[in-house]
């Protein structure tokens, strides 16, 4: 029997193909990274043959360098950044447009009149999810209007749409196969998470030709199989999820009040709620948590734009250090209790705020204020925000996690995560397989090539690295989340 399964992660900056052994082990890893395209304020878009290209080449470089047959390797499951939109020609697969990023802002002004004409409850109802640019529907419509042809030819059926993981299915298939799986479309403001199928009325609100989409699978399904010329030989496509959700499954968070935060780009906060999609009052999201045999099982989720992108922004637009690794030991250079804030709202801010025009700001400086304090800083907001949507959904939910399972590039700085732990006032654990995004993908295809049973045998895989426990006292925890509240307060414009 074939040994090992292939999971593509393809994020917002860079795209990675790892290995998994059947012990769930990560047996090889590549990544690349890929330009970002800001053509506007408050726009980001993709070359979609950046992120075909670094998904190719990362997958042909693990199995290169491992020398591993791919007679060894079972399927492949796809993991993906969500909401990021592609639109094709269906003959050539040539995109029409660059992709635009779920980041984007572009059409903030569509929505605020979506909003103002009466149509938010209509569409939380259907799809448990708010009107904003942030989700896909509204991006495809742009496409639609301002790429000239685009919307004739989309009627006359030449056009394709989808997330990235779609055009990825499309892409490794040869074209036969356009589909996508439930959890990406739950994030499309399209998809009725309810009835489990696109929906007429959405479709008709944001003018949506129905011939565009995809056809909606599980998560663990036959998404058919690569094409023989890109790998050397063909493998089945057999599981699909939003990264967010395939880290939750990565996480084994499988019972309801099980809850992860991954801190990638973004930061993305799940808890499972089961059999039942509760709406939130408090602006937070229901999706799709994963879809199996035709079953969906429900999450609520909190989603922050920017986490690790701060980081990146340190870095990159600031220069304060020259690796992200470099930033635990600036943080721990500064003086407990600083006051410095930086409310990281470079394409305004996500849950429970939701407030797109928004900017980022540092408050707080002072002349002793150096570098560790704005890299703390940067970090601290991750934790602050984090704990904006705990407040939220323990007020949306009769019991929120007592314990937090995090994943993510970032969880591996010990400095931010004991921080978390201590503004969580939660335990806190960090897994030993930290790239549980890609992990998820993997058990998915693994749950339907015959690897695992079921979702209990791969809950006995998950193991604990470190756990970090609370240990600030709670009047220093709540000085400190005030003046978070207040920075946030003195960014917002609604």
């Amino acid at each position: 029997m074939a040994s090992y399964l292939l999971a593509i992660d393809q994020g917002t900056t860079s795209s990675r193909a790892i290995l998994f052994d059947r012990q769930a082990r990560s047996v090889a890893t590549a990544q690349r990274e890929f330009p970002q395209h800001f053509p506007h304020d408050g726009w980001i878009e993709h070359d979609p043959e950046d992120i075909w290209e670094t998904v190719l080449s990362t997958c042909r470089e693990v199995l290169a360098d491992t020398d591993i047959p791919i007679d060894e390797v079972a399927g492949i499951g796809i993991t993906n950044q969500r909401e990021t939109t592609v639109l094709w020609e269906r003959v050539t697969g040539k995109p029409l447009h660059n992709a635009i990023v779920w980041q984007d802002r572009r059409t903030d002004e569509a929505c605020r009149q979506l909003r103002e004409a009466g149509h938010l409850q209509g569409v939380q109802a259907s799809t448990g999810l708010l009107i904003d640019p942030y989700f896909s529907a509204t991006k495809l419509a742009w496409l639609l209007d301002e790429v000239p042809g685009a919307r004739e030819r989309a009627e006359r059926g030449e056009l394709a749409f989808g997330t990235v993981d779609s055009f990825l299915i499309w892409r490794l298939t040869g074209g036969r196969v356009h589909a996508t799986d439930a959890t990406n479309a739950s994030r499309t403001a399209l998809f009725n998470i309810h009835e489990q199928c696109w929906d007429e009325d959405l479709l008709n609100l944001f003018d949506i030709p129905v011939s565009l989409l995809p056809e909606v699978k599980d998560s663990s399904d036959d998404f058919g199989s690569v094409d023989a010329r890109w790998l050397g030989g063909e493998l089945p496509i057999a599981g699909v999820a939003g990264d967010q959700q395939a880290a939750l499954v990565g996480q084994a968070c499988f019972w309801p009040g099980m809850g992860k935060s991954t801190y990638g780009t973004g930061c993305f906060m799940i808890v499972n709620t089961g059999e039942v999609a509760e709406t939130s009052r408090n602006r937070l999201l229901t999706t799709v948590a994963y879809r199996l045999h035709g079953k969906p099982t429900y999450a609520m989720e909190g989603s922050i734009f920017v986490a690790g992108a701060t980081v990146q922004w340190l870095r990159d637009g600031l220069q304060l250090f020259a690796d992200a690794a470099e930033t635990e030991t600036l943080a721990c250079q500064t003086r407990s209790g600083h006051s410095v804030y930086l409310v990281p709202a470079f394409t305004g801010l996500g849950a429970p705020h939701w407030d797109p025009k928004a900017r980022g700001a540092i408050f707080g400086l002072t002349r002793d204020t150096g570098i560790a304090e704005i890299v703390a800083a940067g970090l601290q907001a991750v934790c602050y925000q984090t704990r904006d949507l705990q407040v939220c959904m323990e007020a949306d939910m009769s019991a929120s996690p007592g314990i937090l399972r995090v994943d993510g590039g970032m969880v591996a700085n010990n400095w931010l995560m004991q921080f978390l732990a201590d503004m969580l006032g939660v335990q806190v654990d960090r897994p030993t397989v930290l790239e549980t995004t890609a992990l998820g993908a993997a058990y998915l295809a693994g749950l339907r090539l015959g690897w695992y049973r079921d979702l209990d045998e791969i809950a006995q895989l998950w193991c604990c690295e470190r756990r970090f426990m609370p240990q600030m006292e709670e009047a220093e925890r709540e000085r400190l989340y005030a003046g978070w509240k207040e920075a946030v307060e003195r960014v917002r414009t609604q």
